[in-house]
């Protein structure tokens, strides 16, 4: 009894410092500089912000979609460091690097996607699909209602062979 004890106790162990050695890998919002709308067209104005600078100002790089630098000043929301920026008139579909650097030394990166259409402006399927199989959902009901009978027959069917062979009749 008193080995499974140690046993379990040094399992135990092993993995709370698995968990702590590998907690800061998983940091999240913190390290990490959000950028809003994540996608945009070309000519739309980019919020950034982060918490990684704390109460810090910020110098952000847009250069490499064009935009250029810009500065994020401390907020008094959960002390991020707050920015904006727009996206030039002649920027290409991509996705981008944006790159902010705190007073203090830190460098925090967001990736922004420019698209030549606004997520609003493009286009959802409806309907069904055309796969030549049909479906349940199809525009034909006769054929709908004439699958689903054949169904019930050949569930009738199953269950009466399986209740004869149950009972002992030869089949």
């Amino acid at each position: 009894m008193r080995r499974t004890a140690r046993l379990m106790t040094g399992t135990a162990l092993a993995v709370a410092a698995a968990g702590l050695a590998t907690a800061p890998a998983y940091g999240g919002a913190a390290g990490s500089l959000e950028v809003l709308p994540s996608t945009v067209v070309p000519g739309s104005q980019v919020t950034v912000n982060t918490a990684a600078c704390g109460t810090e100002t910020a110098a952000g790089d847009a250069s490499a979609v064009g935009a250029g630098i810009f500065t994020l000043t401390p907020s008094a929301h959960e002390h991020d460091s707050i920015g904006q920026f727009r996206v030039p008139s002649s920027a290409q579909p991509g996705t981008y690097e944006i790159v902010a650097t705190c007073s203090g030394g830190k460098r925090v990166t967001g990736d922004l996607m420019v698209s030549l259409t606004s997520m609003s402006a493009q286009i959802q399927p409806r309907g069904h699909v055309n796969t030549g199989v049909g479906g349940a959902l199809g525009p034909d009901p006769t054929q709908t209602a004439a699958g689903v009978a054949a169904l019930a027959v050949a569930a009738a069917g199953g269950t009466w062979l399986l209740h004869r062979r149950a009972r002992g009749d030869r089949i």
